[in-house]
């Protein structure tokens, strides 16, 4: 008997890695996502000279959860690649296209930056969807047989992970505008403000949405809700908490109560999710443990990404740290 679970310490790593992505890139998206929304091409400077410093060290956590990923567990690649193939072709052309936007834009005449502003807000909004709706095929479940994907390359859009990409393009649509707050001032920080009151109310009416969506589609799902509900209902208690906390920030023009609040919504939301769906990798019929690799593999990995952790938390801490304080009209690309 194995006095150490590898694969709860792999869960838990990975777990952590594509939270911190989530929360990391999360507002860096959200801000390409209302930047064509913004009243001129002064304030579109500013919202991208405040995520220039941080928005490529922040998808660090995406490679780290994905290269965990295969390492600890290779069922999961064997079924996700091709039940989601698209999808994540998406996400990553996304973020390849955004990136380049990002480059060109300030390599462009000030009178010719506008097809490279469309680009990066494509760019996000394509990202984010398709995040939100590989979310809601992880939910949905997969057709397998064995430890063999048996569905069809277009399965994995729905109806219901459509709605789970609408949701978290506002989540991060959210993020996005209360991270401009906390960072800009004057003109582009009231119209932050209203952004973020106006994302609030839909990422709200989308939790309900989906919540009530997850309870009548998935009745695995709901049953499990109902046998825990004495713990579960914890979570959507805190989380109107966190809303009422949010728009309480909102209306009294607080700066990094309102980023700080939207945080702990996604902390909530992925906490549920992870319960919700616990212990199963390949849902509704494969655990973690069905999925994972040997205990060598897991070991052998585990030894490098224990150092690598430390290495990428103090260099974000450090970024973080250097790039910080207010962005103001006039200032350059960093």
């Amino acid at each position: 008997m194995e006095l150490i679970d590898l694969t709860l310490i792999w869960v838990a790593i990975i777990g952590f890695g594509v939270f911190m992505y989530v929360l990391m890139d999360g507002f860096d998206l959200g801000v390409g996502i209302l930047y064509p929304f913004a009243r001129n091409e002064d304030h579109r400077d500013v919202m991208m000279n405040s995520v220039a410093p941080v928005w490529d060290g922040n998808e660090t956590w995406l490679i780290l959860g994905g290269a965990g990923l295969l390492a600890a567990f290779p069922l999961i690649y064997a079924v996700f690649l091709p039940a989601l193939y698209i999808g994540v072709f998406l996400l990553l052309a996304g973020l390849i296209f955004r990136g380049v936007a990002f480059e060109f834009r300030f390599k462009s005449a000030p009178g010719k930056r506008g097809p490279w502003n469309w680009s990066f807000f494509l760019g996000s909004l394509v990202a984010s969807f398709a995040q939100g709706a590989v979310v809601g095929a992880y939910i949905q479940g997969f057709e397998v047989e064995g430890f063999s994907y048996v569905g069809g390359p277009l399965d994995w859009l729905t109806p219901f992970t459509v709605m789970t990409g609408l949701g978290l393009v506002a989540g991060y649509t959210l993020l996005g505008a209360t991270w401009l707050i906390m960072k800009t001032e004057g003109d582009l920080q009231d119209w932050a403000y209203r952004m973020a009151r106006w994302m609030l109310g839909a990422v709200l009416a989308v939790y309900v949405i989906v919540s009530l969506w997850t309870a009548v589609a998935h009745p695995h799902i709901l049953e499990r809700w109902l046998e825990n509900a004495t713990v579960l209902w914890v979570f959507p208690t805190l989380s109107v908490l966190a809303g009422l906390w949010l728009w309480r920030g909102l209306t009294q023009r607080n700066e990094g109560t309102p980023f700080v609040a939207t945080l702990v919504l996604f902390v909530l939301a992925y906490a549920g999710l992870l319960i919700s769906m616990w212990p199963y990798a390949v849902p509704p019929e494969h655990t973690f443990w069905d999925a994972s690799s040997s205990p060598d593999a897991q070991l052998f990995t585990l030894v490098g990404i224990l150092f690598v952790v430390p290495i990428i938390l103090a260099y974000t801490a450090w970024t973080y740290w250097v790039f910080r304080g207010k962005v103001r009209v006039g200032e350059g690309y960093h």
